[in-house]
């Protein structure tokens, strides 16, 4: 149960920001294959604990998702691919640049736009924390080059 959603969606954008976003490390894998990112916090309301784990990485499918004292409390998935037949250079940086923009009153991944360079990412949503899902997008020159859609929300036992 998430008794203090300010203290979740602060936890929430931080772990972001110190896993896939902000190139932090990765863990060993979970399952066969996996690519699996943890981030953890000691905070008044209690401990949390985020974990991102994904598949693939040209079509790939993840899931994030957050446990506070052991119990699992929030989650989303993930299924993002490519639309041109090679990722372009500098393609993972934007993303991770894009990412790292995550609104706390939002955060499920990046801000409704953003912009350097030749690339430009927009990402659409609907609902709130406690269920949502939505849509981004990366141009490439006005050209789009990749597509994610994603879901969550709230996990009660």
């Amino acid at each position: 149960m998430i008794e203090n959603p300010a203290e979740f969606t602060a936890f929430l954008c931080r772990a972001k920001l110190a896993t896939y976003a902000g190139k932090g490390p990765t863990t060993p894998s979970s399952r066969p294959a996996s690519h699996d990112l943890h981030y953890r916090e000691h905070l008044p309301g209690g401990e949390y604990l985020y974990i991102d784990t994904y598949l693939g990485g040209f079509r790939f499918a993840g899931e994030e998702a957050v446990w506070k004292d052991g119990a699992p409390v929030w989650g989303m998935n993930y299924y993002g691919w490519m639309l041109v037949p090679a990722i372009p250079e500098g393609f993972g940086d934007f993303l991770k640049e894009a990412l790292r923009q995550v609104p706390a009153s939002a955060p499920y991944r990046g801000p409704k736009e953003w912009q350097n360079g030749r690339y430009a990412y927009a990402c659409d949503w609907e609902g709130a924390l406690e269920g949502f899902y939505g849509q981004e997008w990366i141009m490439l020159g006005g050209e789009p080059v990749y597509r994610l859609l994603f879901h969550g929300g709230i996990i009660l036992p």
